[in-house]
């Protein structure tokens, strides 16, 4: 059974990205040959990935022609995009759900062997973290203070208490923080 694992960069007050959407320039105080090496090791560990629609749409402009290894395992493993206002998903090995997204997770857990990763997507991370479907929470929090921005964590989410498995400093402004939910949950 795979494991469904949210993995998002966010600066020290909680925000995912700015206060516009691909607002992100701030990821660049965490990118080193650490992170980059960590972003494999994920990638590696990985059946599919899993997006809601504004993040598809940014990952699907940027990664069809990018280079290196990590682009290479960007475009070949097996994605999915949750949305209900799309009409096609163009970017290599993309199925486009249209269908309840909480189901669809479910099933794809029993299918997948190995990880399923979740980037970016706060929308349909509150409605997987309601649903109790994430199995691990990776957050790479930067050091970067932007005092305002689009939260990860929305307000109307339910209370979650987890419980932290490994905290891994990747480079001088990114720390990794690896939760699981607590017992209880």
């Amino acid at each position: 059974m795979g494991k469904l694992i949210m993995w998002n960069l966010l600066s020290l007050d909680g925000f995912f990205e700015g206060t516009r959407s691909w607002d992100l320039d701030w990821h660049q105080v965490a990118l080193d040959d650490n992170f980059f090496r960590f972003a494999l090791e994920q990638l590696r560990s990985a059946d599919t990935l899993v997006f809601g629609r504004v993040t598809y749409e940014g990952m699907a402009r940027h990664w069809p022609t990018a280079k290196g290894e990590i682009a290479e395992f960007m475009n070949k493993l097996p994605k999915l995009v949750f949305s209900r206002s799309l009409e096609r998903a163009e970017w290599a090995n993309t199925r486009l759900v249209q269908d309840d997204a909480v189901a669809t997770v479910r099933e794809l857990k029993r299918q997948c062997v190995k990880n399923i990763l979740v980037f970016g997507s706060a929308d349909l991370s509150s409605t997987l973290i309601d649903a109790g479907l994430f199995d691990e929470y990776r957050l790479g929090i930067t050091s970067v203070v932007l005092g305002r921005g689009r939260p990860l964590f929305r307000e109307a989410m339910n209370q979650q208490r987890l419980s932290l498995q490994d905290a891994r400093q990747l480079s001088p402004g990114c720390v990794v923080l690896r939760y699981t939910p607590a017992a209880g949950n």
